[in-house]
């Protein structure tokens, strides 16, 4: 193979230039190299991107393409099937090799498949790495060879087995082909602009890979310390929120687990939120163990039985949740802070997806396609296994039986009610005692307060103990219908 021929370079969900095992053979194979990133979202069996991804890709692509071209190479972007992209590319650049960092959708399973098989079969060598996850699905198996259904036996495994690997190495300089033509990024209309809903993104996130590393080590440098107790307070500072750079590949997991795990021989508060988040990188892989060995989870109950549960449609309920107007305040705030930030903390994902699931009893598909939609770190491995998990449908799931009470919910992770003020100011003056329950509040209270419940703020959309009987008796009629 002549080293004079380029290698094409196919960026997908692993937008950064450092430690990118694709980019860094290509520079190691020593021939030039023609960057492409393939827009490939329209065909009827690739599910488009929510409008909040796209605002992200198309900032990320901006800063990817700055950190390529201070290594001289240009990030040529083209639009269609990746199919038929990469077989014009091959042409155009007469390259021999392509190379990528594997997806793990379903989808793009079946799609990378037949393009391997088919650069081979045209004499054109295709090799794949792995930047996504720790450990990948089929490296990972029960002591029978079955992939794991239950996390923690999984996490314990992940643990014996996985060794950090070097980061891969990248020169200053890269050997560049000649520049195909590319698309112009704003043609592709990612972000929003009639209207243009997407300021509170702007001001929520840094995109890039600089600043998923800047974010990782200022979490490590503090809030881990608490991370095992704060993680479960919104209004707290307590999560890493490095979930839409790890999605994005702007951070790979490998590169959070040496900087953490450095932590864990020092001992302590640090050393143990390490360990906790090393364990919630585990989570994400064990949802894409799972989408890899079942890919229907993606859109299917998992547990079969749920097919027969009484869901009921209900539009008007679902456009509530969705505004943030129920009547729950700590379900009202998460959902405006989703709408504003593209973001939601996940104690509170937890919340109001229990409320959408069982107070309401709309199919856990709803809520999973709204997510899809608006939240920066979309991921479909992530998004679906989790809306499952508080389904009680997927693996490992929270039982449908666990019902969270809005109100005691708020009451115990949202104490003093900052996150509620935060987000729904309709309430900010009104006492810690009713901050979560205004409905209950004293009409005296309400006056004082200027809040009249059906006008400022609305009244609770369902009574949670009624809900609660409800979607339990609905329960309680597919309840052994078949093994689980």
């Amino acid at each position: 193979m002549s080293s004079t021929l380029p290698v094409i370079v196919w960026f997908r969900q692993d937008l950064r230039v450092t430690d990118n095992p694709a980019l860094s053979a290509a520079a190691a194979s020593g021939r030039p190299i023609v960057a492409v990133y393939i827009l490939d979202d329209g065909a009827e069996d690739i599910r488009a991107l929510g409008g909040a991804s796209r605002w992200w890709l198309h900032h990320s692509l901006e800063l990817l393409s700055a950190g390529l071209l201070e290594r001289g190479l240009s990030l040529i972007l083209r639009k269609g099937p990746a199919s038929r992209v990469l077989d014009d590319l091959v042409q155009d650049t007469s390259a021999e090799t392509v190379y990528w960092n594997r997806c793990y959708e379903p989808w793009a399973i079946t799609r990378d498949t037949a393009i391997k098989d088919t650069l081979k079969n045209r004499g054109v060598s295709a090799e794949s790495f792995n930047s996504a996850l720790l450990l990948e699905p089929w490296k990972i198996k029960t002591g029978q060879g079955g992939p794991y259904k239950v996390f923690t036996p999984f996490w314990r495994r992940l643990r014996e087995l996985y060794r950090v690997p070097e980061a891969s190495q990248l020169q200053a300089r890269l050997t560049v082909a000649p520049c195909p033509e590319s698309d112009a990024l704003e043609a592709w209309d990612l972000c929003p602009r009639q209207p243009d809903w997407a300021g509170g993104l702007r001001t929520s996130w840094q995109v890039g890979e600089a600043s998923a590393r800047s974010v990782l080590l200022d979490f490590l440098d503090g809030p881990v310390a608490n991370y095992p107790t704060d993680r479960d307070l919104p209004d707290r500072v307590g999560t890493s929120r490095l979930s839409p750079h790890l999605h994005w590949g702007e951070i790979g997991p490998h590169q959070v687990w040496r900087v953490a795990a450095a932590l864990l021989d020092e001992g302590g508060a640090r050393a143990v939120g390490a360990e906790s988040l090393l364990r919630q990188l585990a989570w994400r892989d064990f949802n894409h163990h799972l989408m890899f060995h079942f890919p229907g989870i993606a859109t299917e109950n998992w547990k079969p039985k749920f097919n027969r549960f009484p869901w009921l449609e209900n539009p008007k309920g679902l456009a509530t949740w969705q505004r943030g107007q129920t009547g729950y305040p700590i379900v009202d705030a998460g959902m405006r802070e989703l709408w504003h930030t593209g973001w939601m903390h996940n104690r509170v994902r937890m919340i109001t997806g229990s409320f959408l699931i069982k107070d309401l009893m709309i199919h856990w598909r709803e809520g999973e396609d709204w997510f899809w939609d608006t939240l920066v770190d979309a991921d479909l491995a992530n998004n679906a296994g989790n809306w499952q998990w508080v389904a009680g449908s997927g693996a490992d799931a929270s039982p449908f039986f666990r019902i969270f009470n809005p109100t005691t919910q708020g009451e115990k992770f949202d104490p003093g009610g900052a996150y509620i003020r935060k987000w729904v100011p309709e309430l900010v003056n009104l006492p810690d005692k009713w901050i979560h329950k205004p409905w209950a509040a004293p009409p005296e209270v309400l006056a004082a307060t200027k809040i009249k419940l059906g006008e400022d703020y609305p009244k609770p959309l369902v009574d949670h103990v009624d809900a609660r009987n409800r979607a339990l008796e609905a329960y309680k009629s597919i309840r052994g219908a078949e093994s689980e």
